[in-house]
């Protein structure tokens, strides 16, 4: 039987004041599409329980020209993926909070939940860090923006405090010559979490060389993967077929893919070149802006 008393502060002062009272004790729930699970299966076992489910203004879209997407931490999946904000400033995006398990699981899960838990095998991470988003972290002792980049630390470890609580997620506007992708692979069902999924953000000159490449590969690794030293191979070339499989290859070769049931270390070193090339593929074919 589970036995955890759960908090319900009305606003975010008091959701922060109760952190920093109780500790490392207690943890955060939002929408509770993981931390249910987790708390069943006994892989965590806190005293108490901080719900944001009461606060008000976290569950809003905003956007700023010249900044970027300002999702708040209980902006639900499903809520990011019919935005119609998100979908005409970042369609990628959107699309990808679509891919997440099923309808009924992104009607609850949150941004902020899906990025707090750090699990490997989520889509929107892959994305997120591709467009270099960080997060908004508050606590009693003040606020501090973290970039994706920095915030995956290990499975299911974050750079959060325990007192922290991630309030926003900042997606930064992308030029206009951006193109952009995410694909994945699963393995069982249509509805499970992939074996590979693999986000591209290329800009491209007038010429049609590469300025940027950025290629983030998930659910291969204990945090989302990118190797810059492949990316580089890019900037002032075409991108063209032989260009895009020697990155495909330089990922293959430069990461450690893990084994779980969803594929083998062998199986999603063969699938990481291949979906490597293909996002690339698809973000050239998607129209300059798409994403951005």
């Amino acid at each position: 039987m589970i036995d955890v008393k759960i908090h319900q502060p009305e606003t975010l002062d008091q959701a922060l004041q109760l952190l920093a009272e109780l500790g490392e004790e207690a943890k955060i729930i939002a929408g509770g599409t993981a931390m249910v699970l987790m708390l069943k299966s006994g892989l965590i076992a806190p005293e108490a329980m901080v719900s944001l489910g009461r606060l008000d203004g976290l569950d809003e879209v905003r956007h700023e020209p010249g900044v970027g997407l300002e999702l708040g931490a209980l902006v639900t999946l499903r809520d990011g993926e019919m935005s119609d904000l998100v979908r005409r400033v970042n369609p990628v995006l959107a699309e990808t909070f679509g891919t997440v398990a099923n309808v009924r699981v992104r009607h609850a899960a949150t941004v902020g939940g899906n990025l707090g838990e750090a699990d490997y095998a989520s889509d929107p991470p892959s994305t997120l860090l591709a467009m270099r988003a960080s997060v908004v972290a508050e606590s009693a002792r003040g606020t501090r923006q973290i970039p994706l980049t920095e915030f995956f630390l290990d499975f299911y470890e974050t750079a959060l405090e325990p007192d922290e609580i991630l309030t926003r997620v900042i997606v930064p506007d992308l030029p206009p010559t951006t193109h952009c992708s995410y694909i994945k692979y699963v393995t069982r069902s249509s509805e499970d979490r992939p074996c590979v999924g693999v986000s591209s953000v290329i800009d491209l000159a007038e010429d049609g060389t590469c300025r940027d490449l950025r290629v983030v590969v998930g659910a291969v690794a204990s945090t989302p993967q990118e190797v810059p030293a492949a990316e580089a191979l890019a900037v002032g070339e075409h991108l063209g077929a032989e260009l895009i499989d020697e990155i495909a290859n330089a990922y293959t070769e430069a990461i450690d893919p893990l084994d779980d049931l969803r594929g083998s270390k062998w199986y999603r070193r063969q699938v990481i070149q291949v979906f490597v090339r293909r996002s690339i593929e698809k973000a050239l074919q998607n129209g300059a802006g798409e994403g951005s």
